[in-house]
């Protein structure tokens, strides 16, 4: 008998700290408005305490970084995270207007042999939920880095940050320009096949070429990616930085939409490998922020406007 009661206990403690919220989360969120291709890019970093949750909410959207201290609560019976009055840049914002929402939290944990998740939205206050959509989100865990020395020291030092980041004309300049055409590296091409595609953004061009560079998105922290276009590799384990990856790309008439793919060799010192890309058809710069992991490679889908 007591050994059955034993092992009970030791599976409630084990079904007990699967259910946590604990650790390191990152993903992509999307504001929910017809036709809109805003993103952003979230990293959360929860430490459960006893009656509530505290932590550190780090998000990208166009060209703005935020770092903000976020605190709430967690239901373990429910699995259902909510965190309160979160100020959430505004997703009509231009470079030279940010605009706060403030917006609430509210997630839900799933967890699964693949892996565990985060999925919920951000909503706005009763007094503005109707001048700020809700933005929906999809957040996995990084079970390498979620250790609880790693995670106490990010809330310990945590140091509250707006950061607002364009190219200049030093950046401009490249730090390697790639010629269109395949590359052959049979590890990453297996390896790229094996991972998810996530479609980040979906744009028209008005032109048969497009230049695109790839910047490292944020602080220089040693990422390295290879770009596949059309899944075919055009270049592999190249260092993101302040100087541009460039690509002069033709794209292929043939085909209904042409995409071109991040892969990530690593993840740098801070996960995930993010990147800032510009896509330039000769009218229009198109911002897009791009995130990859060791599961999904980061892509973007081009497509041809109708003459």
């Amino acid at each position: 008998m007591k050994k059955v009661l034993l092992l009970a206990t030791i599976l409630c403690a084990l079904h007990s700290s699967s259910q946590t919220v604990f650790g390191y989360w990152y993903g992509s969120a999307n504001v929910n408005v017809t036709a809109s291709a805003n993103n952003y890019l979230v990293e959360l970093v929860l430490q459960p305490e006893k009656g509530f949750v505290k932590g550190v909410l780090n998000y990208y959207f166009k060209n703005t970084f935020r770092s903000l201290e976020v605190k709430g609560n967690y239901n373990p019976g429910s699995r259902e995270l909510n965190l309160y009055n979160i100020p959430v840049t505004y997703f009509g914002s231009t470079a030279n207007m940010e605009v706060d929402c403030m917006m609430n939290l509210r997630a839900v944990l799933r967890v699964a042999q693949a892996g565990s998740t985060l999925t919920g939205k951000f909503m706005g206050l009763p007094e503005n939920r109707y001048v700020c959509a809700d933005i929906t989100f999809d957040l996995s865990l990084n079970a390498d880095i979620s250790k609880k020395d790693s995670v106490l020291k990010a809330i310990r030092e945590f140091k509250e940050t707006r950061q607002v980041w364009t190219p200049s004309l030093d950046d401009t300049l490249t730090a390697v320009t790639v010629v269109q055409r395949k590359v052959v590296n049979y590890v990453v091409e297996s390896q790229f096949k094996q991972r998810e595609i996530e479609i980040s953004d979906d744009i028209e061009v008005d032109a048969d070429a497009v230049k695109v560079d790839f910047y490292d998105n944020g602080e220089v922290d040693g990422d390295s990616v290879s770009v596949f276009f059309n899944n075919q590799l055009l270049v592999s384990s190249q260092k993101l930085s302040e100087k541009a990856i460039h690509f002069n790309l033709f794209l292929d008439s043939t085909r209904q939409s042409n995409e071109i793919s991040m892969f990530a060799d690593n993840l740098g010192s801070i996960p995930p490998n993010t990147a800032l890309m510009i896509i330039d058809d000769g009218k229009k710069k198109y911002e897009i922020r791009l995130t990859s992991s060791l599961q999904k490679n980061g892509t973007v889908r081009i497509r041809r406007k109708k003459r």
